[in-house]
């Protein structure tokens, strides 16, 4: 067959193909068109200067939204490797004009608008990079949704036999060398389109007759400016649609009525991840990163890829020689002889690396496949891009602050007394309110100061569009997010809400908002008179309190505030708590912790009566613990909390327990006291240390009747499964021991590492390191070494 076309060139490709793109290249370089176009929304043709641009690194995607809802937004892919983007480079670099033909972007955005089927998680790409296959047959298509629609590249592996559209891809196309005509493949693409076009029609994609009745339009405008020497570089699926004859009145009139919007649109990074299919983007790829390799590897693809893979797994810390990767080479290789393949394909490299580098084992080939075969390479635009204020506002403070986006996720450690960190902080937490999660705040791991934050941070494509709908709230990040929380604060119902958001605004330092904030916080808190609203919110009031030492924040009106809510809920708590079935019983629990901490805490608040509010604190315990309405899980709780704070002493607690446990309280109401009292990470050291509670609860535990004991059993499970395993062996040893008696016992306690007393000298012993780590002076005295070997 020849590979000769007739003019115009039709390039069919497949979206995201490095063959096709090598193919485009070699057809663009042979024939030199007057013109090149390219299938995608011609609004972009004023940013196909920036293409040119050094700081232009691929992937990168065309961003189209909506000007007056941003959210409504749709992207156009390219990578290194996607013909389109070859064809613009060239294009570019040879001086040649190139148009966008396929529909304009404000019809796309208003028939997606339209289109309430769309499925929430699947990426919104409409046009040609964001189609799929060799012929865009996967456009739109909802991820895990089943798809009527023809998918070009699994009919024509069928038909040739292969059961894997991936795998013939890559055998026909991929794995194909230059040959002498560079027309001759986009002929046989073009031939076998048109025979699917032929058996299928439009292959149930609704909306290709009107996007191929704009393409037909824009070509006979390209060919009366420029003459017939003009490429198109489309999906093949469309090729023979455009080579077919129609007449300007039937395609005008498919394209009459169509709805429109106002768009902009702009560049923005994209990822490999994003382009891959495991992304949820139904028009992905399902290795982009082995892709690219295949697309910028001058020669020997096999062999610098497992060298690649070898780089990875040393960095890993994984032992992978030199041997390993000639051996995994060889072994690719007789698999594709095996297998009948021209060059062995992904397939075949999984299996080598998996069998000599892994050693059989999927672990570390996870890695190979998130890090290398899909990849974390995030691409970057020029700062000429257009965009919205608010977006060159975050890109200028990301050049200030040094943090600059990445793909890949990663930990960042800040130390708020630092002025960077501390302004790093801001940016994050002003960013999270506007409903930009790039970071996301995770537990420090050197410590749980005020001052030390943890964030995990990660750029995904989509936070370019919702900077873009935050820019509704404001032009710089500062005032957007200020206008943002005044809105959340007037549209705040519950109070908990407003007291969580008072914490955000001092996060984010946001010193306008506040004063909205506070006032709603007032109004809401006069007006709520549910105590466990209030307890909800006193907890998220209280942090932010202790925000202002480190940050520089004045919180006296929260101080005031939040002490009003902690006499209310003092007032209010004990009635709250009567006649409460498990559920809320147990919900209330969570309350009285999270009160009992913020009391604590408030302590050190000026504007706070440290004493008198403890005072009242604990006469609010002593109620709960003493009302027989209150149900047990309460009672329970509110006693250890007493004996927590060394309101209770040990003997009180002891003939509480005693009471509760007697035979006269039903084994249901006691085991409920039990998993109040000692629940908890620190119930069980406890009972370790204090030999006459965990006697009392072995003797009930051993007295329960046996028609009772499975109705108690889940509350003791759940009770002490909350324990670490060295604490519940601990708590086995003693039961199993039995309780010592006076001095008789001695012996088997010290074994276990239980005194009866306290040791003064081990107690000593540690003091001097104390000292040491807290900065302290030493104190006079023997050396720390000496006191450990007179304890030994």
């Amino acid at each position: 067959m020849t590979g000769a076309q007739a003019l115009p060139l039709l390039l069919g490709v497949r979206h995201h193909g490095p063959g096709s793109a090598r193919a485009v290249r070699a057809a663009l370089e042979a024939t030199g068109p007057r013109a090149v176009l390219i299938e995608g929304p011609p609004e972009a043709d004023a940013l196909v200067p920036l293409v040119g641009d050094e700081e232009m690194r691929p992937p990168v995607a065309l961003l189209a939204h909506a000007v007056d809802e941003p959210g409504r937004s749709a992207f156009w892919p390219l990578a290194e490797f996607s013909p389109e983007w070859v064809a613009l480079r060239w294009a570019v670099e040879n001086d040649v004009p190139v148009r966008f033909v396929d529909l304009p972007a404000t019809h796309v955005l208003a028939l997606r608008g339209e289109e309430e089927a769309a499925p929430p998680d699947a990426d919104p790409v409409a046009a040609p990079a964001g189609e799929g296959g060799a012929a865009d047959g996967e456009e739109d298509a909802g991820a895990g949704a089943p798809d009527p629609r023809v998918d070009p590249l699994a009919v024509l592996a069928d038909a040739a036999g292969y059961d894997d559209p991936e795998r013939w891809w890559e055998d026909v196309v991929e794995h194909r060398g230059a040959g002498e005509d560079p027309l001759a493949p986009f002929a046989a693409v073009e031939e076998a389109m048109g025979a699917l076009r032929e058996a299928y029609g439009t292959g149930g994609h609704d909306r290709d007759p009107v996007r191929e009745a704009y393409m037909r339009l824009q070509l006979r405008a390209a060919r009366k400016e420029f003459g017939d020497h003009v490429a198109v570089v489309c999906g093949a699926w469309h090729v023979p649609a455009l080579r077919e004859r129609s007449t300007v009145t039937a395609d005008r009139a498919l394209l009459k009525g169509l709805p429109k919007v106002k768009t902009e649109m702009t560049w923005v990074p994209w990822t490999h991840r994003r382009l891959s299919r495991f992304s949820g983007y139904g028009a992905g790829i399902d290795s982009p990163g082995w892709y690219g390799h295949l697309f910028s590897a001058p020669d020997r693809p096999v062999e610098r890829w497992m060298t690649k893979v070898a780089g990875l797994l040393r960095d890993e810390d994984l032992g992978v020689s030199s041997a390993h990767v000639i051996e995994a080479v060889r072994l690719a290789e007789t698999l594709a002889v095996m297998r009948g393949r021209p060059l062995p394909g992904l397939g075949e490299t999984v299996d080598a690396v998996r069998a000599v580098m892994c050693e059989g084992s999927d672990v570390p080939l996870e890695l190979v496949r998130d890090r290398l075969i899909v990849g974390d390479v995030l691409g970057e635009v020029p700062s000429a891009t257009p965009s919205v204020p608010l977006r060159r506002d975050l890109e200028r403070q990301q050049r200030t602050l040094r943090l600059k986006p990445e793909a890949l996720e990663r930990e960042l450690e800040l130390d708020l007394r630092k002025e960077n960190d501390a302004a790093r902080s801001r940016l994050l937490h002003r960013l999270r309110l506007l409903s930009v999660p790039w970071g996301e705040p995770v537990s420090a791991r050197g410590g749980t100061g005020t001052f030390r934050e943890t964030w995990r941070l990660r750029w995904e494509p989509e936070l370019a569009v919702r900077v873009a709908e935050a820019g509704v709230w404001g032009t710089t990040v500062l005032s957007a997010a200020t206008a943002r929380a005044e809105s959340d604060a007037r549209d705040a119902t519950a109070l908990a809400e407003i007291t969580a958001l008072a914490e955000r605004c001092l996060l984010a330092d946001l010193p306008d908002a506040l004063p909205t904030v506070m006032r709603a916080l007032a109004d809401r808190a006069a007006l709520d008179t549910d105590v466990a609203h209030l307890a909800a919110a006193l907890p998220a009031l209280v942090r932010t309190l202790r925000y202002g030492d480190v940050r520089g924040t004045d919180t006296g009106a929260l101080a005031g505030v939040a002490a009003g809510l902690a006499e209310r809920i003092c007032v209010g708590l004990p009635p709250a708590c009567s006649a409460l079935d498990t559920d809320a019983a147990d919900e209330m629990r969570r309350h009285v912790d999270a009160v009992h901490t913020a009391v604590g805490l408030l302590g050190g608040v000026p504007a706070v009566d440290p004493e008198g509010l403890r005072t009242r604190w604990h006469g609010v315990l002593r109620k709960l613990a003493g009302r027989d309405t209150v149900p047990g899980v309460l009672r329970g709780r509110s006693v250890r909390l007493l004996l927590d704070d060394g309101s209770l002493d040990t003997d009180e607690a002891a003939r509480r327990m005693g009471l509760v446990l007697s035979p006269g309280t039903g084994p249901a109401d006691a085991a409920a006291w039990i998993e109040g009292f000692v629940g908890g990470g620190s119930g069980g050291l406890l009972l370790v240390h204090d030999e006459r509670l965990l006697g009392l609860v072995d003797a009930w535990l051993t007295g329960v009747p046996a028609e009772a004991f499975t109705d108690v059993l889940p509350l003791l499970r759940r009770t002490f499964s909350a324990y670490e395993p060295g604490v519940r062996r601990s708590l086995g040893e003693l039961v199993r021991r039995g309780p010592s008696a006076g001095g008789g016992g001695t012996a088997a306690v010290s074994a276990l590492g239980f005194g009866e007393g306290l040791d003064t000298a081990r107690a000593d012993a540690v003091l001097p390191v104390v000292r040491l780590l807290l900065g302290l002076d030493p104190a006079p005295g023997p050396h720390p070494d000496d006191l450990v070997e007179a304890a030994a």
